[in-house]
């Protein structure tokens, strides 16, 4: 069930319990994934966004990992609702790990030194809008995803397991699937609060 952008802005929400009944095809995701980076904004053009898909048992292994890595710092009687958590994010098809080459944000502060303290934040504005545009891209095709943030606790484990490079920095990770249950209420503050208009 395809979604226009504007609908799919308006429906993409949180969704923590996923799984696997949906007929969008692997292929399908890779293409979605390959459109939003290409045509994601960066500022100089610099395109340090970096995505990792994991599919089927990567998926899975990228949350048995987590939860290892988790499993050394949660106390004993806390894990089982971490543990719970986490392998409602196994359920689903997939995850996308976001990531910033460091060394293009490092290379554009040294070719321009005026601007080099505004680099770093330009490239998290520029990985911000790839995450959001992906998040958006798979509600428009009817699945759900989250957003979380186990960095830098999984940073090293993960660059390891997947053999990625050092400069890679983790910045999120969204794990999707099918909607199995839908996100609750969502209230909004007043837009006259948030919204100023002059001329």
């Amino acid at each position: 069930m395809e979604k226009s952008f504007s609908e799919a802005v308006e429906t993409r929400r949180s969704i923590y319990q996923l799984g696997k009944n949906t007929t969008v095809s692997s292929q399908r995701i890779r293409e979605i994934l390959s459109n939003m980076v290409k045509y994601c904004p960066s500022a100089f053009n610099s395109q340090s966004g970096r995505i990792v898909l994991l599919l089927g048992e990567q998926h899975v292994r990228l949350w048995t990992l987590v939860k290892d890595v988790l499993r050394r710092i949660v106390p004993a009687d806390a894990f089982t609702k971490t543990e719970q958590k986490i392998d409602g994010f196994a359920k689903g098809i997939g995850s996308v790990l976001f990531f910033e080459d460091m060394t293009v944000v490092d290379g554009l502060q040294k070719q321009f030194p005026l601007y080099a303290e505004n680099f770093p934040r330009w490239s998290l504005q520029s990985n911000g809008m790839l995450e959001y545009l992906i998040w958006t891209a798979l509600e428009a095709e009817g699945l759900g995803a989250n957003l979380q943030h186990y960095n830098p606790l999984i940073d090293e484990a993960v660059k390891k397991e997947w053999n990625l490079p050092a400069e890679w920095e983790l910045l999120a990770q969204m794990p999707f699937g099918s909607v199995e249950a839908p996100a609750g209420e969502k209230s909004f503050l007043p837009l006259e609060n948030r919204i100023k208009v002059f001329g």
